[in-house]
């Protein structure tokens, strides 16, 4: 008569049992990629309890989140709000100095100054050679852009246009050492000379006088003599002026208020004088600027 509990393996039995089935299961799975379809199915199987364990966190983070962004929103469009009245409040009154300026020129018998016109362009590439300072832009001859013309940034001057294709142009800055242009101090009208060093962060004045009176932190604005760029742009600010007497003029450096090294978009400006006109690819950049 059987026993009615029979014995078993034993527990050192069972465990290298399951040794050999875990080695050849891993062996055959190494080789043989035999587990990747209970993989695949214990995954989905498994992917609903993983969705509901971070459902809560995800939640969580995405009410902060919302909160957050709309404090944000309100805070920036309350900013925006406030900024766009005062510009408002300013270009009132840069209408009313404006007619003002012009009877005055009638009264004077000057001539009235007419507005740019004006493009947007786009760097396209940068000069490879480090002594020369140049950028391509998108917009050729095809655009109206011609030799000399004014480039401008959302800061102030950046250069001048030196040579010109079909659909792009090369444009010289005004840091590189072989470009010059007539400047003027914004509070006492002094006329200077400013050169381009190499440097994008500095430019020189050339034959300043140790009797000057210009002083650190003056605003230098072109002058509009050259014929090239129009008058009234802002283009340096002084940051050292060294009056040795041993020097025959007073060293004077200036650096640039348009980001010369981080340049993207440029604005091309025809002066009321140019006889270009410019051609717009569509309605965009028809408005004028002073």
């Amino acid at each position: 008569m059987k026993s009615l509990f029979e014995r078993g393996p034993t527990l050192l039995t069972r465990l290298v049992l399951a040794l050999i089935c875990a080695g050849t299961v891993m062996f055959l799975d190494h080789r043989l990629n035999t587990m990747q379809p209970v993989r695949s199915f214990l995954s989905t199987l498994v992917a609903p309890v993983q969705y509901l364990a971070v459902l809560p966190e995800q939640v969580l983070d995405r009410l902060v989140y919302l909160s957050t962004t709309r404090t944000t929103l309100r805070e920036e469009n309350k900013a925006l709000k406030q900024e766009l009245q005062e510009l408002q409040m300013a270009v009132q009154r840069l209408n009313f100095l404006e007619n003002e300026n012009d009877r005055l020129r009638q009264l004077l018998g000057s001539e009235i100054r007419q507005a740019s016109r004006r493009m947007a362009a786009e760097v396209v590439a940068v000069a490879t050679d480090p002594f020369s300072h140049q950028v391509v832009i998108n917009k050729g001859s095809a655009n109206g852009v011609y030799e000399g013309q004014p480039v401008l940034d959302n800061r102030g001057i950046l250069g001048q246009v030196m040579s010109v294709g079909r659909g792009t142009a090369r444009v010289l800055l005004i840091s590189d050492q072989s470009h010059a242009l007539s400047l003027r101090a914004e509070r006492n009208d002094i006329r200077v000379l400013a050169r381009g060093t190499g440097d994008l962060q500095r430019l020189d004045l050339m034959y300043i006088p140790h009797s000057s009176e210009l002083q650190v932190g003056d605003k230098l604005m072109s002058s509009g003599l050259g014929g090239v760029y129009p008058e009234g742009y802002p283009v340096a600010e002084i940051t050292e002026i060294d009056r040795d007497e041993r020097l025959q003029y007073a060293r004077v450096s200036a650096q640039p208020f348009a980001q010369l090294d981080r340049i993207r978009t440029v604005l091309l400006l025809w002066p009321a004088s140019a006889t270009e006109q410019p051609v717009y690819e569509d309605t965009e950049g028809t408005d004028n600027v002073d």
